[in-house]
């Protein structure tokens, strides 16, 4: 088989960043795929699940109520490897497109306080598992280090 695109990326070189992972044609419709890198691959720790989890119903929860993007948000979620997400909108877009978005939804996931929405047994499947002071302290570090930086070198897989 093939290797799929993703698995041809220079992971040695890869920098925290907001990348467009791909972009894909449905119908009409441009859809842009966003590698969201929160660590540096294979060089700094993978981020936990717990933590992840929290970030995941957070941001997946802002994104959907944001006015002005809510309709264009087709999907928010982990990467297997643990080293970020992946965020498809509809549009043909890149980075700098989508930095005034994430720093406002990675904003408000730093400074969140209560209930986490959808952690409870009926609406998910695993809501134990869950660590908001980390998914806190996750999105602050990914505002300052990545978002209010970005640059080419952190918006452009490494060739």
């Amino acid at each position: 088989m093939e290797k799929i695109a993703s698995f041809t990326v220079d992971h040695i070189h890869l920098l925290p960043g907001v990348y467009v992972s791909r972009k894909d044609k449905v119908g009409e419709e441009t859809v842009t795929s966003f590698d969201l890198r929160f660590t540096r691959p294979n060089v700094e720790p993978a981020m936990e699940n717990a933590p992840m989890h929290a970030i995941e119903h957070l941001a997946a929860t802002f994104l959907r109520n944001d006015t002005e993007w809510k309709e264009r948000i087709l999907y928010f979620g982990p990467m297997g490897c643990r080293t970020g997400f992946y965020l498809l909108l509809k549009g043909d877009l890149e980075s700098r497109d989508i930095q005034e978005l994430l720093l406002s939804c990675f904003s408000f996931i730093s400074d969140f306080e209560g209930e986490i929405p959808g952690a409870t047994e009926h609406d998910c499947g695993n809501f134990r598992d869950m660590n908001l002071p980390v998914a806190k302290w996750w999105s602050k570090k990914y505002c300052q280090d990545v978002l209010q930086h970005l640059s080419y070198d952190n918006t452009h897989y490494p060739a």
